[in-house]
């Protein structure tokens, strides 16, 4: 065996140690902040749309800010949801408690994959529901009386952000330590 074959194996054992190590942990972080952030993307992706269309209305009618402002925080929850997992997430893998957890990488895969529904139902809901709540708005602008009926379809929208932060926070308490 060569010297060139030994420092290949100790290399080899140094990366396996590592990945084995910290693997889990990168993993299991790389979830929850995907959740988060991804989320957070789509609720600034969403009010934006709302926001264009609602300074639109308020140029021409100020006196509807109220109900304007409503619509278009409503595309913003997913943002919430989405740092709710994040932070459900690490208090699960323990990185709350003072000392840097040891997860496994099967672990870690599971942290990240009970993260994906958040992260992604986030992303696409809250950019959907902004095209939604500009629609809304456009209603509001030409019909203030049918107002409401732009909430419920805003809120249908909502429903399944709910089911993404349902389906991460069950599949989070289901990881085992």
């Amino acid at each position: 065996m060569s010297v060139s074959d030994l420092t290949q194996m100790f290399e080899l054992q140094k990366s396996a140690t590592f990945l084995g190590s910290w693997g889990g942990l990168a993993l299991a972080l790389l979830g929850a902040a995907l959740a988060a952030v991804l989320s957070g993307v789509g609720s600034a992706k969403g009010t934006g749309i709302a926001g264009e269309a609602g300074a639109g209305l308020l140029c021409e009618d100020p006196s509807k800010f109220g109900k304007v402002m409503i619509l278009q925080v409503i595309p913003g929850t997913q943002g919430l949801y989405g740092l709710v997992v994040w932070f459900f997430a690490i208090f699960r893998m323990g990185l709350l408690s003072g000392t840097l957890p040891e997860l496994t990488i099967a672990q870690g895969f599971q942290y990240l994959a009970a993260c994906l529904p958040m992260a992604l139902g986030g992303l696409f809901s809250a950019i959907a529901q902004g095209r939604v709540a500009a629609a809304s708005i456009n209603l509001l602008a030409k019909k203030p009386d049918d107002w409401s009926k732009g909430m419920v379809l805003c809120i249908t929208v909502e429903f399944y952000a709910i089911l993404s932060l349902l389906a991460s926070m069950l599949m989070i308490i289901n990881i085992s330590a």
